[in-house]
């Protein structure tokens, strides 16, 4: 029987930018397992402009993921003055994803999830702007699924749509009636249950390891 993961991130997550290496080569050791994505929601109501002391805080975080993964992290996207955090826009990308192209398996939307990290983190872009995300899901979509399969356009009005938001609103939701508060979460069904793998970053070989011990117990 093949493992079911359960991600459960959110795309201007640093840690969870972080956490893309180990996953990617977890998947690449386990190709049958299955994997879903989920939006947990980190900042999704944000309203207020980031102050001088979160900035501080924020930056403080990106260094440290940088040093543990070796990622790039350009700084430019925490210095828009009066620039809103909130990652609700990044997460209904997501669940765009999810709605327009539901044919594809979970790897293939780990790409669409990395590069809306790599878009924010690396590249420095606003991924609260919804032209920037329906732009960035194109080239993503496109990449992994046939070239010109997307447009920005019909992207842009699916982001838009009241089954996005209301779709992203109920994974939020229940990602919080899984106890779940920190991101990355891996967590693997199995026997029915929700086995919890990772709360946080963790390595391949922990990963492994936890992934063994679910089996054994099971």
């Amino acid at each position: 029987m093949a493992v079911q993961l359960l991600y459960i991130a959110d795309p201007m997550c640093s840690w969870c930018y972080g956490f893309g290496p180990q996953l990617t080569q977890l998947l690449a050791a386990m190709p049958d397992a299955k994997l879903d994505i989920l939006c947990g929601g980190l900042r999704p109501d944000e309203t207020e402009a980031v102050s001088d002391e979160m900035r501080k805080m924020i930056l403080g975080h990106w260094d440290r993921v940088a040093e543990v993964s070796g990622l790039p992290f350009d700084r430019e996207a925490m210095s828009r003055p009066g620039w809103v955090y909130c990652t609700e826009p990044a997460s209904r990308a997501m669940v765009s994803v999810k709605l327009l192209a539901e044919h594809l398996p979970g790897e293939k939307r780990l790409h669409v999830f990395h590069a809306l990290q790599s878009a924010f983190y690396r590249d420095g872009l606003d991924v609260t702007n919804e032209q920037v995300l329906a732009e960035v899901l194109t080239a993503a979509l496109n990449a992994v699924d046939g070239a010109d399969s997307y447009d920005a356009a019909s992207l842009l009005e699916t982001l838009q749509s009241a089954d996005a938001h209301q779709c992203t609103r109920e994974e939020f939701a229940l990602c919080q009636q899984w106890g779940v508060r920190s991101f990355p979460a891996l967590l693997m069904v199995h026997d029915n249950n929700l086995h919890m793998l990772s709360s946080g970053y963790a390595t391949t070989e922990q990963l492994q390891s936890q992934i063994a011990r679910v089996l054994q117990a099971g």
